[in-house]
């Protein structure tokens, strides 16, 4: 593989950036992350609350947690196919056409799961349905935020790279809130209004940012570095196999710094408040401490992410990273401890302090670092993989297994507290890894080593 670099054109000097390019770049991103966040987490509170007795209930009441649970899983399992198949797209033929595809197919996914039928009303069907509708959600969901960072990346500029790649990842804590707000304000209604209507709003209303996102995304210039790579006739016509022969390394890095990040955003987002409401837990059948712990938190990390990212331009990518997860590893035990003390007050305080700091911590400069890792030819495929795969093996079971592990042990508190201390320490570990990315030139073909 050629070792070359191009001459530095638009988003690598900071000079040279558009910044009207910028600001679209940014709302683009910012609204996709806010609609797969918006889905992510109406679908987590969904599993966790109401699907098992809505699709699942023959299976008895930990039985239909489990299976909603192993459906929410199945949609992350489907994610690293996405990433492959969108990653290849954008690295052949351009960055733009992805965003597009992807929000429409993840978002009118999330519509049909609106429409569906319960098992009163035709048996097993709605849960096949549901599966399926999951597995469309996700291979959507695997390359849009790979796209995010991947645009936002190539387009700021070199020296405040990690705030300007944080900032579309305020649109998560955007859809956080809504999601979150909205199961938080459906939990006050009626139960049986709940599990008869109600719960298919939130899943209807996704078609609004839908609309919205292409709209935006229609009107987005190709990034500048995969401009340069078509004018110099350097676009890789087999993306996938030049990250198998030469990027494994760096796929793999990447995996490990999502452990922690990834799988205790799912700890803390929808095992946590699985365990706080199921029946042998603290808050058995409650459905508005878990809502609104997350609304809470969700307002907090809107600000860390970007100060995280920020402080990742000052001190650079890894040293931020490795004591975020260092950080996340430390509080694990107490953490879990203290919520099963019965105080709603503290459940809180910890998922504040859970995600607003030790997953941001991570997030932050994980923004920019994850593009930077990669060379141009094949940066979205890169980035798609280390995301996707971590999905699956942090975030996207972790609540099934999670569950699994509540019912073998007697719910103990030691489960998510232990699932979440093992993600922190691999991600610790990983850093130690990892190359310092800040301030690469994003136009080399080479990957950061």
């Amino acid at each position: 593989m050629t070792t070359r670099t191009y001459t530095p054109q638009n988003g690598s000097d900071d000079a040279a950036v558009d910044p009207d390019q910028l600001r679209r770049a940014t709302l683009a991103s910012s609204v996709g992350s806010a609609l797969e966040y918006y889905d992510f987490y109406i679908y987590g509170l969904a599993s966790a609350l109401i699907f098992g007795p809505l699709f699942f209930s023959p299976l008895g009441e930990t039985g239909a947690v489990i299976a909603s649970f192993a459906a929410y899983g199945v949609g992350f399992a489907a994610r690293p196919f996405g990433g492959v198949v969108f990653g290849y797209i954008g690295d052949r033929w351009g960055r733009k056409m992805v965003l597009i595809l992807t929000i429409g197919i993840m978002g009118m996914a999330s519509f049909a799961i609106g429409l569906l039928p319960t098992y009163e009303q035709a048996g097993m069907v709605g849960a096949v349905l549901l599966v399926s509708l999951r597995i469309i959600q996700g291979l959507g969901a695997g390359a849009e935020q790979a796209g995010a960072t991947t645009l936002i990346s190539e387009v700021a500029p070199r020296r405040r790279r990690g705030f300007f790649a944080s900032l579309p990842f305020v649109g998560i804590q955007l859809g956080t809130l809504m999601g979150a707000g909205t199961f938080a304000l459906m939990a006050l209604a009626d139960r049986e209004v709940l599990l008869g209507w109600l719960w298919r709003v939130p899943f209807l209303a996704s078609v609004v940012l839908i609309a919205v996102a292409v709209f935006i995304r229609l009107r987005l210039k190709e990034t500048p570095v995969f401009q340069e790579l078509e004018k110099q006739k350097a676009v890789v016509k087999n993306p996938v196999g030049q990250i198998w022969r030469h990027s494994k390394k760096n796929v793999l890095i990447g995996i490990g710094l999502r452990m922690g990040e990834n799988g205790n955003s799912s700890i803390y987002s929808a095992l946590l408040v699985s365990f706080i409401s199921m029946p042998a837990g603290v808050f058995a059948g409650d459905k508005f401490i878990g809502p609104t712990g997350l609304l809470i938190a969700a307002g907090f990390a809107a600000v860390m992410v970007v100060t995280f990212g920020a402080l990742s331009d000052r001190f650079g990518r890894v040293p931020v990273y490795r004591y975020g997860a260092l950080f996340q590893a430390i509080i694990a035990l107490p953490a879990f401890y203290l919520v099963t003390l019965g105080n709603v007050t503290l459940v809180w305080v910890v998922m504040v302090v859970g995600i607003a700091l030790g997953v941001q911590s991570m997030l932050g400069p994980q923004c920019a670092m994850l593009p930077e890792l990669f060379g141009s030819q094949h940066r979205f495929t890169g980035v798609a993989l280390s995301r996707e795969l971590s999905a699956v093996l942090a975030g996207g079971f972790a609540p099934m297994i999670g569950v699994a592990l509540l019912g073998v042990t007697g719910h103990s508190w030691l489960v998510p507290a232990i699932y979440s201390l093992v993600l922190a320490l691999i991600s610790f570990g990983t850093t130690f890894a990892t190359p310092e990315t800040q301030g690469r030139d994003l136009t080399a073909i080479e990957d950061a080593s």
